[in-house]
This record gives C-alpha cells, structure tokens and sequence, in this order.
C-alpha cells in the first residue's frame, strides 16, 4: 500500500517549535528512535532514522532499502535544523513561500544544509538538544513520520509524568 503525500504549509508546521520535552537524556533517545522504528514499520516505509544530541549520533537504524546514501540527507537535514532552528520542512517551506526556494541561497553549503523535510528539533528548555531526522521516502513523509514519532514520545513522555504524581 502506497502512504498518501500529504501537503503542508509552513502555518502547519508552526506548532513543532512549540514542542519542548521534559528532559533527552540518551536513554530517552534510544526510546524515541525504538517509537521512530515502529511507526516506519507500521507504516510500511523504506526509511533511515537518526537521533542526535549535542552533535553525538546516539541512534541509528535503516530499514528496508536504505543505506550509506541516505547519510548526507540525514546529516544535511540535520544542519538545516541546528542553523535555522526548526524543522528542515518548516524551512524549505518559509523559502517557498516567500518566493526564494532555499535551493536558490547562493550564501548557502548545499552539500553541508539540506531544507527538505524529514528533521526535527528536540528542544529541552527552549534550546535545540537534538534531532530526530528520517530520509528515504518523498520528504514530507520522512516529516510526517518524523513527526508522528516525535508525538507518540512526547505522549509516552506525558503519560509516564502523570503516573508518577
């Protein structure tokens, strides 16, 4: 079964640099990208996933068809985030949007920053801690899925708050 494409706006995405965690430890990573790995299966997808904190790859996995290609797309999405301070999408899309895509930035390492969809900041105190960023599929799926990962572990997160008070 093929996963609809959806279309975003950059006011959709709006709401990722409002996600602050609790805390991201690298135990909290591996959990994170353990949820990231269970929605690429259930979702049937062919991607790679990354989690990195404080510049340290503390979680890889590559399913199905991925491989080293997909390395510079994980790191360039990566960059995107950590420089601009949103999600890789939520960047490619403001360009867009306001008629300079990204790709055309002439002040812009293209081979260093990728805005294509697919990272994901992990803010812990109003400052970027991490990424959780995918590649292998159109990129607004490796946002969705990066996206959806982020939203089960931020809902595990709460859950396991709550039943501790």
């Amino acid at each position: 079964m093929t996963r609809p494409v959806p279309e975003y706006t950059a006011a959709d995405l709006e709401y990722l640099n409002s996600v602050e965690l609790p805390r991201m430890s690298n135990d909290d990573a591996v959990a994170l990208g353990l949820i990231a790995v269970q929605v690429i299966r259930e979702w049937d997808l062919s991607l790679a996933v990354d989690i990195v904190l404080a510049g340290d790859l503390v979680f890889r996995a590559k399913l199905k068809s991925t491989g080293a290609g997909n390395d510079p797309w994980l790191a360039g999405k990566a960059a995107t985030v950590n420089r601009f301070g949103e999600p890789s999408l939520l960047v490619k899309l403001r360009h867009l949007e306001a008629g300079t895509p990204f790709a055309d930035r002439a002040d812009i390492d293209h081979d260093t920053f990728k805005a294509h969809g697919g990272s994901i900041p992990l803010r812990v105190g109003g400052v970027i801690a991490g990424t959780i960023t995918m590649s292998g599929e159109p990129d607004v799926i490796d946002h969705e899925a990066a996206a959806e990962a982020l939203s089960r572990f931020v809902s595990q997160m709460d859950s396991a708050s709550s039943s501790r008070q």
